[in-house]
């Protein structure tokens, strides 16, 4: 393929890329309250079943869970962490983010993020929950980005 020229782009001869044209300042990103949203629907469809099988089966029940809280939430973030991981390496989305069309991107490339960025980046929402002020922070900013965003220069935009 032959070098794009300036010239031949600025007269529309040639087409820009599709990265060319959305600039990291002209993304829509996606609203806190879209975020919220796929934030719940994601907890019902993933976290819900994932603490039944904790409770139930691996502790044999709310009282096995009660004695051995820390056990038991690392069996839950575990594999919640993995099946996420999984969700959004393969496609960009979770459950949640398909059903409000929202997709994951690495902030700097526009393309889907590198396993590594996504694994980073759900270990940092779990520590952003311990502490809350990581997730609050989306509400204060005008790309309603997350701590865990930020720190794995990860965005969520609406698919097109």
């Amino acid at each position: 393929m032959a070098k794009k020229r300036f010239r031949d782009i600025k007269q529309g001869k040639i087409e820009k890329s599709a990265i060319e044209k959305s600039p990291a300042h002209k993304r829509e990103y996606a609203s806190a309250g879209t975020k919220v949203k796929a934030f719940l629907t994601d907890a019902f469809m993933l976290v819900m079943p994932i603490m039944y099988i904790v409770f139930y089966l691996v502790m044999g029940g709310r009282e096995g869970f009660a004695e051995h809280k820390a056990v038991g939430w690392l069996y839950i973030l575990i594999p919640l962490v993995i099946i996420q991981t999984i969700f959004m390496f393969k496609t960009g989305q979770t459950p949640g983010y398909r059903a409000y069309d929202l997709m994951l991107i690495d902030d700097g490339t526009g393309d889907k993020p590198s396993l590594f960025m996504i694994v980073f980046r759900n270990l940092c929402a779990i520590l952003s929950l311990f502490t809350l002020f990581g997730w609050i922070m989306m509400f204060f900013r005008k790309d309603s980005k997350t701590l865990h965003d930020l720190l794995s220069r990860t965005a969520v935009i609406y698919k097109k």
